[in-house]
């Protein structure tokens, strides 16, 4: 597949993602998006505000802007000439307690994996007992 092809074929999957959750974790796989997110976390902000310390261009930010408007995650207003921006914080939310749901695996992999190097790190500190507990069993 030629890289104009790969574009296109990118472009109309984000077009079309229909469930909520997956607009939103799509949202938050850039970059640039979680930084918008993190200035607008602040306090309502104009989209030239939040265009300034991107090395980007206005449209390119716009454009991050409606992938985030798109997941619901951004509230967008015309107040004279100027577009301001406002976090709807709810489908971060909604994200969250998805993450949440694997707190329990990682929590007892981390701590099995704690147990394994707080293991090993007292048999390097004593090696002879170690040896005596091999030859023992």
């Amino acid at each position: 597949m030629t890289r104009p092809s790969a574009a296109i074929i990118f472009n109309q999957v984000v077009e079309h993602l229909t469930e909520p959750l997956s607009r939103v974790f799509f949202a938050l796989s850039d970059p640039t998006r979680r930084a918008i997110l993190a200035r607008i976390g602040g306090g309502e902000a104009t989209v030239t505000a939040i265009a300034a310390p991107f090395a980007l261009t206005l449209a390119a930010v716009s454009k991050h802007i409606r992938v985030l408007e798109q997941a619901g995650l951004l509230h967008r207003s015309k107040q004279g000439r100027k577009y301001h921006l406002r976090l709807i914080a709810d489908p971060l939310r909604d994200a969250a307690d998805w993450v949440e749901g694997f707190r329990k695996f990682w929590t007892e992999h981390l701590d099995s994996v704690k147990e394994i190097a707080e293991r090993k790190a007292r048999e390097r500190a004593n090696p002879k007992n170690r040896h005596d507990q091999e030859t023992h069993s």
